[in-house]
């Protein structure tokens, strides 16, 4: 948006006329852009509590938790994950945090449960430049890698220097992340462990808009079984390529829609049942067309593999299931053990 406004304002100028949205530039073209660096944004800084998984001088991998947005939108300006970022990554502007503390070192993490415990204060205001963080004296603006669905939780790599940032994105986008996800869905999935291979694309007069399509993306999900409930399945999910709302669209397309999905399931349980404070009618009318305004989906990112931008080394990050998903899980194997007396 800022850019956005920016050429609107005529401050974008391209060999000596104001561009306009749209107009392709090529090479040898003469651009001039005018800005005020302390123009504020919609990333300003907020105290939100964040769970650090780990940290270092060039990353910051935190959960996300469900209902948090990663960024601002045109509806939504606070509250996001961008905002909490920018009040932990700025001590210096944020006196409350601005006390130094030691550094975890980069490191494997064990797959399952072991997590690194950060300290209460941030950064020092004395950082080595070499390590192309910015000035304290300036915002230094989390660059966002990749993202998560508002309804879903889990773990998410932020870069705080620009190599960082150049060098996350490539990975993520040569397919050279690891990404696992834990999924509650609808029903007894029969196969162990198999892949889904159904194209995804985007219809504009139906909803939910991105679906399955026959001249959809190539899309392709596989999943193992981790435990069978009375009406559930826990499933693990691996994404092999990234459309979006992937994992929802085909696990509705396997015919088992992952709990709390509004927009592709018909079955029983709602968001409104799934905690996290929703108040949603069960009624398949009053489905969400929008999927970043769910409050809960039971998937969660639990596991997330990367080389470390700054030394190439191989790291693997975990986060347990979070309460609320695991008191649903609970509830199904009551049931279990209801129909078995």
């Amino acid at each position: 948006m800022r850019i956005t406004n920016l050429i609107q304002a005529g401050a974008c100028i391209v060999n000596g006329v104001a561009g306009r949205a749209g107009h392709r530039i090529v090479a040898g073209d003469d651009i001039e852009i005018s800005f005020d660096e302390g123009a504020p944004t919609s990333m300003f800084p907020e105290a939100i509590p964040l769970d650090i998984v780990h940290e270092d001088d060039h990353i910051i991998v935190v959960v996300k938790p469900a209902g948090m947005l990663v960024h601002p939108t045109m509806s939504v300006k606070s509250g996001t994950l961008a905002n909490a970022l920018a009040y932990l990554l700025n001590p210096a502007v944020n006196p409350a945090v601005s006390q130094p503390r030691e550094r975890p070192e980069i490191e494997e993490i064990e797959d399952r449960g072991s997590r690194i415990k950060t300290p209460e204060a941030h950064l020092p205001e004395t950082v080595d430049p070499q390590t192309s963080i910015l000035n304290p004296r300036s915002v230094m603006r989390p660059g966002l890698v990749h993202r998560l669905d508002r309804a879903t939780s889990g773990l998410i790599v932020v870069a705080k220097t620009p190599r960082a940032l150049t060098i996350l994105s490539r990975h993520f986008r040569k397919h050279l992340v690891a990404k696992r996800y834990l999924a509650l869905v609808h029903g007894n999935v029969g196969q162990e462990l198999g892949s889904i291979n159904a194209p995804i694309g985007r219809n504009a007069d139906q909803l939910p808009h991105w679906r399955v399509m026959e001249d959809g993306k190539p899309s392709e999900t596989r999943f193992k079984v981790i435990e069978r409930l009375e009406r559930a399945t826990l499933l693990e999910l691996e994404p092999i390529t990234g459309r979006t709302n992937q994992l929802r669209i085909h696990c509705a397309h396997l015919g088992h829609p992952i709990v709390g999905d509004e927009m592709h399931s018909d079955f029983g349980l709602w968001i409104s049942e799934c905690g996290s404070g929703a108040e949603i009618a069960s009624t398949r009318e009053s489905a969400i067309p929008d999927p970043q305004s769910a409050i809960r989906l039971c998937l969660h990112a639990w596991k997330l593999a990367f080389h470390h931008p700054a030394n190439g080394d191989w790291i693997t990050l975990s986060s347990p299931l979070p309460q609320d998903i695991s008191e649903i899980v609970q509830r199904y194997r009551l049931e279990i053990d209801e129909a078995a007396m």
